[in-house]
């Protein structure tokens, strides 16, 4: 039987630091594979939904509009997590103009722009929310055993997104992976909330692999051979198809 496969989480080359994946392909791919519908979720931008948008819809293929945006709370030390924010309406298409546009405007820290929790919360009508997987904030607590801060995390997430938060898994062979996934699922079941399952999306094939390293580097000033170099992506994080994530 054929299975129908979207893709939620796919960063392009507007997200400057970490994609390489460039929209016309991007499209040209979905048609190939038979996407019927794919998200870009650019890191804290919408740079690319323009043109994304018409390509899409020129194309057959229906556009998401998406974004990875980071996340800090309002009075505490915790760390910017990732969270992706997905338009389900017009006025959630609304909402995150206007958040992404808050973040570069009163929410940079150390360089980078940032969404505080609350203001989220204020405007979170229209929108989907996914945890980020192993690195969002669920994620973090999760793999270092505080089951109890996950948990408080998970449902402050759910009340903020009634019946539209979801716990984001991952199998791209990256450490701690497998870990978090079996804790993440045990706590959906406790908590009865949904999961969904991405691939973290950075390039189109496997084969671009080490041109995306090059590109990472190029950002964060280091050289690949760099023995100090952090290995955040692997060679898995490609557009894979609908066979490929359904065996996943």
């Amino acid at each position: 039987m054929t299975r129908d496969f979207v893709h939620l989480r796919v960063h392009s080359e507007y997200s400057l630091s970490d994609g390489m994946v460039r929209i016309k392909p991007l499209i040209a791919h979905c048609l190939e594979q038979s996407i019927p519908a794919i998200a870009v979720t650019d890191r804290n931008n919408l740079f690319a939904l323009i043109k994304f948008y018409n390509a899409a819809q020129g194309s057959g293929v229906k556009p998401i509009v998406a974004s990875d945006v980071w996340v800090v709370g309002d009075h505490s030390n915790e760390e910017a997590a990732p969270l992706v924010l997905i338009a389900r309406n017009d006025q959630g298409y609304r909402n995150l103009c206007e958040l992404i546009s808050r973040s570069y405007g009163e929410g940079q820290s150390m360089g980078v722009a940032c969404l505080k929790r609350s203001w989220i919360e204020a405007q979170a009508d229209g929108l989907i929310a996914l945890s980020g997987g192993r690195d969002g904030d669920v994620g973090r607590a999760l793999l270092a055993g505080n089951v109890d801060e996950a948990r408080r995390r998970a449902e402050r997430w759910q009340a903020i997104f009634p019946d539209a938060f979801y716990l984001e898994l991952h199998r791209t062979g990256r450490d701690n992976e497998e870990d978090y996934n079996t804790l993440a699922v045990n706590l959906a079941i406790e908590l009865e909330l949904p999961v969904v399952a991405t691939n973290d999306v950075r390039f189109l094939t496997r084969e671009e692999f080490e041109a995306h390293e090059v590109r990472v580097c190029i950002h964060d000033s280091r050289t690949l051979d760099d023995p100090r170099r952090e290995r955040r992506y692997s060679e898995e994080q490609y557009l894979k198809s609908a066979s490929e994530m359904a065996e996943l």
